[in-house]
């Protein structure tokens, strides 16, 4: 039987436990390598002092209330809240957190919002009434409304914004991205693919939270259609195995995750990650790896609207070499 971790109740949510990574943060959980779990999320906001019968499954945000308005509303409201942090048995510094993501179940409405003083077009791009909009969800669909009433049909992509370890020395806010994961809206990080990440403290505390449903690269506006969910992992530990950044894996491709500013940081890093990668795993020489990704290597922008962007880089497998023996 698959264990479910529940998500805080609302009037429990901590600035913290919910909205931080760090080392001092108290397990909600504690799992061994290779357990299944389910774990339930949050939406990308939610505050106790508002909580109402029809709230998305745990959100504040609801038609008749944008974005501005909650966070104005309410003074003690939780942006991007995780669940957990949970303990995973064994976890040491110099060990890779092994995430493989099973299923993700999505609730039937999901919201996206544009404000005025946030996203890559803030200040580009005048929005005197900041809106907020909800997309019904069925069968793997999202129906987006235009203010003409007209409707565009999405194929839903879920996937999970938010997840990271905690740092060694310090709380890193859950809107931030970095080293340790955290909020960096990557939508490979999705149903089929294993996520790796560097542990850096004792049981990792891994907290995961702000599942879409579906986003452009970029996540230009600053929201995608965020939503509540229900996340099935397999959450492994692979002993001595140190990483830089977290990696990717899927059938098809391996891929780097690194975040910085500028975004041609964010770039540089990722490419030289996966150079490091080639060079570990495949027994690439350094400039043979670095030739290749000038040849078959892709680069997606997963978010340049959080205080660090992301930038992913991506390899096929189906050209690389065996090892060699």
């Amino acid at each position: 039987m698959v264990r479910r971790i529940r998500r805080t109740p609302w009037e429990k949510l901590s600035l913290t436990n919910n909205c931080t990574l760090g080392p001092l943060n108290k397990p909600v959980a504690t799992i061994k390598p290779d357990e299944t779990i389910e774990v339930e999320t949050w939406g990308c906001y939610k505050s106790p002092r508002n909580r109402t019968k029809n709230d998305c499954e745990g959100t504040t945000v609801r038609s008749s209330r944008a974005v501005k308005e909650t966070l104005r509303k309410n003074v003690l409201s939780f942006e991007n809240p995780i669940t957990g942090p949970i303990y995973v048995e064994g976890a040491k510094p110099g060990d890779s957190l092994k995430v493989e993501i099973i299923d993700v179940k999505l609730p039937n409405v999901g919201w996206t919002s544009a404000r005025a003083t946030f996203g890559e077009l803030a200040g580009w791009l005048p929005l005197p009434q900041p809106p907020t909009k909800f997309s019904r969800i069925n069968d793997g669909r999202i129906t987006f409304a235009l203010n003409d009433g007209r409707m565009i049909e999405i194929p839903a992509e879920p996937f999970i914004g938010t997840i990271g370890v905690s740092p060694a020395f310090e709380a890193i806010s859950t809107t931030t991205p970095g080293r340790h994961g955290g909020n960096m809206d990557v939508s490979d990080v999705c149903v089929s693919n294993t996520l790796y990440l560097p542990v850096a403290t004792d049981g990792a505390l891994l907290g995961l939270g702000d599942v879409h449903a579906v986003q452009g690269d970029g996540e230009i506006c600053g929201t995608a259609v965020e939503i509540p969910a229900r996340v099935k992992l397999k959450v492994g530990l692979e002993k001595n195995k140190e990483l830089d950044w977290p990696r990717i894996e899927s059938k098809s491709e391996i891929m780097t995750v690194c975040t910085s500013k500028p975004l041609e940081d964010a770039t540089r890093l990722a490419f030289l990650e996966l150079i490091k990668w080639l060079e570990k795993d495949y027994d690439f020489e350094r400039y043979d790896a670095y030739m290749l990704l000038s040849l078959a290597a892709r680069a997606r922008i997963a978010q340049i609207v959080d205080p660090l962007f992301t930038v992913v880089a991506k390899l096929p497998k189906k050209i690389l070499p065996k090892r060699r023996a």
